[in-house]
């Protein structure tokens, strides 16, 4: 990535969590959520015959942990490539596994978001057992992605 788009990208992050790259904390246990605004949902009701759900649920989702006091940053992804999934979200964190999940629901799904990437952000290595995820959790992980070797914990 250019120098340029890089800087763009730090002060984006910089202006949504009041902390930069180079800051002491990230967010809560180094957790970023991507939300994909690409995706489009289906929807005979509109015009156009669909709607991007994802800027909604990426709004709504930084708002929710706002609310709840958390640092952890959410982060619009241009495609996360689950077109026929919409909405995707994407856990990642710095040593961890990264998790995409799938199909979800600003309205019916905000609260097990936020839950889950708190139980995320808490895990030492990514790993949320299965009892603990919610239900949209379990059903909507499309991959989970091992971290980079030099960097796993736990």
């Amino acid at each position: 990535m250019p120098a340029d788009d890089l800087a763009l990208e730090d002060q984006s992050l910089q202006d949504r969590t009041g902390e930069g790259p180079g800051a002491e904390t990230f967010g809560a246990g180094d957790l970023a959520i991507h939300v994909c605004t690409a995706c489009r949902r289906a929807r005979a009701d509109l015009p156009e015959g669909f709607d991007q759900p994802g800027a909604a649920l990426a709004e709504a989702l930084a708002a929710a942990l706002a609310t709840r006091g958390s640092a952890i940053p959410v982060l619009p992804a241009e495609c996360l490539a689950v077109c026929k999934r919409p909405c995707t979200i994407a856990f990642a964190a710095d040593g961890k596994w990264t998790y995409l999940i799938g199909d979800l629901d600003t309205e019916t799904h905000l609260d097990d978001i936020v839950g889950a990437a708190e139980a995320y952000a808490a895990s030492a290595n990514g790993i949320v057992p299965w009892k603990e995820r919610p239900t949209c959790f379990r059903k909507g992980v499309v991959a989970r992605v091992p971290p980079l070797p030099a960097r796993q914990q736990g």
